[in-house]
């Protein structure tokens, strides 16, 4: 009887064992969860503590910059009202009109300088302020004169002007605000599967949540603040709201180039010479800019080169078609007039030419690029033969200027295709305009 109470008792012994070591298995357990979560929420706690210390030293770091930037500003503010002092008799700027009333045309320059006097003399509030920089941008090409059109766009938003002023105008601080405000713009119209409204109804996406700029490259949001395009919203058809004459004028270029033609008696030839090479990606083409010393002559009248650059496909046409591509040599004679030089390239064998300019294409865009060493000669994309077409034209890019006399050469010069696929715009051609009847010229 012994020996059964005594097994009773140690099997409830081990049972009291076994259920006092479940419950202290479970309390450990329950304790090592709680333990990993409060660690989990320490560890957050630190993170976010030392993000918030980054954050307050990068504000630190804003401010100091911000606070460093105020005296060479006081000394501008200052030395502006020092200017306006010594301006505010009006005895220069009546002096300068005086003098402008001999010139019977104005350049662009000569009209900003004038807003720019008439806006310090006479107050932001002055018409004749707003009208100078309006004649200013009107008479400007874009890339030859960009300083103007700045100076003249600046100062019709000091006038109080609502124009949409070029993105490499702006002050730093205002093109980093406007990028902002694409890049919001932009993610607002994601239509819910990773994709951008091209602004023709139509999503476009290159797989890494940038919209393709129409060039064949993708635009990042301070590219995308470009106040014009080819394509797009802000393409072709709308250069016109804030470029009138892009929509009004009745020259404008480029043309498809049909009979019937008029004879022309016009001598025209070119004498190119050789320089160090310079090339800049402005966005829109690539453009080499010439020293001075190349010259076309137009009935003996010198026109100086300025720079050339290249269209993909050809803007002009000829009975209706295009080729691959065409380069513009823009010159200007002492008057002011302009003269563009078309070369259409075909779709051939490689240009030794080409391949030199392809070979030092700039690596970003508004920077102008001296490949050491490099010389070239804009000659070297001319053909042999001198026949052409010329027409009276516009600028094909914004602001549309015209005025422009159009020599298009008959003969063609190869391009590989090749060549044609690394040009880094993908589409950069005005379609062509309306005759508006302008006599076509052709030797």
């Amino acid at each position: 009887m012994k020996r059964i109470l005594l097994e009773v008792f140690l099997v409830a012994a081990l049972i009291g064992a076994s259920v006092f070591g479940f419950m202290n298995q479970k309390q450990a357990s329950v304790s090592k969860a709680k333990i990993t979560e409060l660690t989990a929420a320490a560890e957050a706690a630190e993170k976010t503590a030392k993000e918030q210390e980054e954050s307050l030293k990068a504000a630190e770091e804003e401010m100091k910059a911000l606070l460093a930037e105020i005296p060479p500003l006081e000394e501008k503010a200052n030395q502006l009202e020092a200017v306006k002092a010594a301006l505010a008799s009006g005895s220069s700027l009546s002096d300068l009109e005086n003098a402008y009333k001999k010139e019977k045309n104005l350049s662009a320059e000569r009209q900003a300088g004038l807003g720019a006097l008439r806006m310090l003399t006479k107050g932001t509030e002055d018409p004749g302020a707003l009208e100078a920089f309006r004649k200013a941008l009107q008479l400007s090409e874009l890339g030859d004169r960009k300083n103007t059109i700045c100076a003249a766009q600046l100062g019709m938003v000091a006038a109080g002007e609502k124009i949409k002023v070029m993105a490499d105008c702006l002050p730093k601080s205002e093109k980093a605000g406007r990028a902002d405000k694409e890049e919001k713009d932009s993610h607002d119209k994601d239509d819910g599967h990773g994709k951008k409204d091209d602004g023709k109804g139509k999503a476009k996406d290159d797989g890494h949540g940038k919209k393709d700029d129409g060039h064949g490259a993708k635009k990042d949001d301070k590219h995308a603040a470009a106040h014009w395009d080819y394509e797009g919203e802000m393409g072709p058809e709308k250069w016109g709201k804030e470029f009138p004459t892009c929509a009004k004028g009745k020259s404008q270029s480029p043309l498809d180039i049909k009979g019937p033609f008029v004879k022309s008696r016009m001598v025209v030839s070119a004498d190119y010479k050789e320089g160090p090479l310079k090339l800049i990606n402005n966005g829109h083409t690539i453009q080499i800019n010439t020293p001075p010393g190349s010259k076309l002559r137009v009935d003996g009248i010198v026109h100086e080169l300025l720079q050339f650059h290249f269209h993909k496909p050809s803007e002009e046409k000829i009975d209706g078609k295009p080729m691959a591509m065409v380069v513009h040599f823009v010159h200007k004679n002492a008057a002011g007039k302009l003269a563009v030089l078309g070369v259409l390239l075909k779709e051939g064998n490689e240009n030794p030419g080409i391949k030199t300019l392809w070979a030092n294409l700039p690596k970003e865009e508004n920077v102008e690029y001296l490949p050491e060493g490099v010389n070239f000669n804009p000659g070297n994309l001319l053909p042999r033969e001198f026949d052409f077409y010329s027409y009276e034209g516009s600028l094909t890019t914004p602001p549309c200027t015209e005025g422009v006399r159009f020599f298009i050469l008959k003969t063609t010069v190869n391009i590989a295709k090749e060549q044609v696929q690394a040009f880094p715009f993908k589409m950069n051609a005005r379609p062509v305009q309306p005759l508006n009847g302008r006599e076509l010229l052709s030797n």
